[in-house]
């Protein structure tokens, strides 16, 4: 089976970001912060840090709503100091407390997370809420996502349109990305693909490789956009060099079928395994398929039996099929009549017609 992927970041569960950077400067942030090991650094960075933290705690004691934010990203970091989640939720609400909006944000994410406090996704909402009507983007995105996810709130698409459209018209890629996914599904704004393409495009310009992925397949699509197979190339393209697993497919799709592109099952190969080895089910079937039709490689049914079985572990029910026949005719494994009923018997049970049909070859029923 070889179809285009589309998938909407709408769907992930909010990850943990903590602002990182100089304890004087609050308005950096990245997501899931990697803080040097304090045993790598140099004895003079640690010395900076730590004269750095006394300076921080000492104003953040006086009551500096910007410094208790601040101590609060050192504490969470081990920057000039232990790493400590505890303190750092301390001084993350000591901020907050006082209105100050990454504070907010921070102490939401360490409650979604459950660092240094008990997992509450709804003190998580409750944070964020006041960050995101201070204007915080972050906050104002993921605050978005929750509403999407119905964690810590009940689910609410038309909230969840709304926080994204407030951060996206800040900028936000990941925002204006999920904003386009929602008017492309339809949920919670009136379905418009040409308003899902202009959100994508935003989103795209700044190099957001979902998003980069999502165009390709609206101008593969024709879909609020004129129909463009050369254009879905090059932005699939854009995101698979970006090390995205869905362009990855899509762009081995594209050589494989020679839309857009001359057929090249060489190139084909090369792409569903940069996306097969990410884990992607629908690209390890594909190769499978590849290896028993010896498209852009050499026969191999061995090695079709691998990718069949990884696609197939996955819940992938063509692979499942196929992993069956490969038991059942002994090809590429040696012939197993009861793992071919195995897997024909989870391929029949998500409604696969032919895995129904060789249950009974096998003389059992579905």
């Amino acid at each position: 089976m070889k179809i285009k992927l589309k998938q909407g970041k709408w769907q992930v569960v909010v990850a943990c970001l903590i602002l990182l950077g100089g304890c004087q400067d609050d308005q950096k942030a990245v997501a899931q912060p990697k803080p040097a090991s304090i045993s790598n650094k140099s004895e003079k960075v640690k010395q900076d840090e730590r004269l750095e933290y006394e300076r921080c705690l000492k104003a953040a004691e006086s009551g500096d709503a910007v410094e208790q934010n601040n101590l609060g990203v050192m504490y969470a970091n081990g920057a000039g100091v232990k790493k400590d989640q505890v303190k750092a939720v301390k001084w993350y609400r000591k901020a907050a407390e006082q209105g100050h909006a990454l504070a907010q944000y921070n102490l939401g994410v360490m409650y979604d997370t459950g660092k240094g406090v008990k997992q509450d996704h709804k003190q998580a909402v409750e944070w964020f809420h006041k960050a995101a009507e201070q204007g915080y983007a972050l906050a104002q995105y993921y605050l978005g996502v929750m509403y999407a996810t119905g964690e810590g709130v009940k689910q609410d698409y038309k909230q969840a349109v709304k926080w994204y459209r407030k951060a996206a018209e800040q900028g936000y890629a990941d925002a204006q990305y999920n904003l386009g996914v929602m008017y492309d599904t339809g949920k919670g704004v009136k379905q418009d693909h040409k308003q899902a393409v202009e959100w994508f495009r935003k989103a795209a310009e700044q190099g957001d490789a979902l998003a980069l992925n999502y165009l390709g397949v609206m101008y593969d699509t024709g879909e609020g956009v004129k129909q463009d197979y050369k254009q879905a190339m090059e932005f699939y393209r854009k995101a698979a060099e970006l090390g995205n697993a869905l362009a990855q497919y899509n762009l081995g799709v594209m050589y494989d079928t020679g839309e857009g592109v001359k057929q090249d099952y060489k190139q084909a190969m090369e792409w569903y395994r940069k996306s097969a080895e990410q884990g992607s089910a629908d690209a390890q079937y594909n190769l499978g398929v590849m290896y028993v039709t010896g498209k852009g490689v050499k026969q191999d049914s061995k090695q079709a039996v691998e990718w069949f079985r990884k696609a197939a572990e996955q819940g992938k029910a063509v692979a499942q099929f196929y992993l069956g026949v490969m038991y059942h005719n002994g090809q590429g494994v040696k012939q197993d009549l009861d793992q071919a009923e195995v897997w024909y018997r989870k391929a029949a049970r998500q409604g696969h017609e032919l895995a129904k049909g060789m249950l009974k070859v096998l003389g059992e029923s579905p």
